[in-house]
């Protein structure tokens, strides 16, 4: 309800609205610029996301390389990949959750 039984305070919800965005636009600069690593084999190969999931590097071990056998690099490779996603993933569950919780629990189309 709001106070006094009236009509809500447009100026405050527009600030309210704003501050949110500005959180928002914080948290995903925020995750933008974190890194992550996920590895495969024991470590031949290691991946390095971003907290928004973009893939930035990619270290392959000389022993993870064999020619007669690209099919295992590339499995080692996904995997690799696929753990550091799950890395970033979480932490933008952590870190953009509380701010998506005031619009309904999520946004259509984000991870979160």
């Amino acid at each position: 309800m709001f106070p006094g039984g009236g009509q809500p305070n447009m100026q405050q919800l527009l600030k309210q609205a704003q501050k949110m965005q500005q959180d928002f636009a914080k948290a995903q600069q925020e995750l933008a610029e974190t890194k992550v690593n996920g590895t495969a084999g024991g470590g031949l190969v290691e991946a390095t996301v971003t907290g928004a999931g973009e893939l930035v590097a990619l270290t392959i071990a000389p022993a993870a390389v064999d020619p007669e056998d690209t099919e295992t690099l590339a499995d080692l490779i996904l995997a690799a990949v696929r753990d550091a996603s799950q890395t970033a993933q979480k932490m933008q569950a952590e870190r953009m959750g509380p701010l998506t919780q005031g619009l309904g629990g999520g946004i259509p189309g984000l991870p979160f």
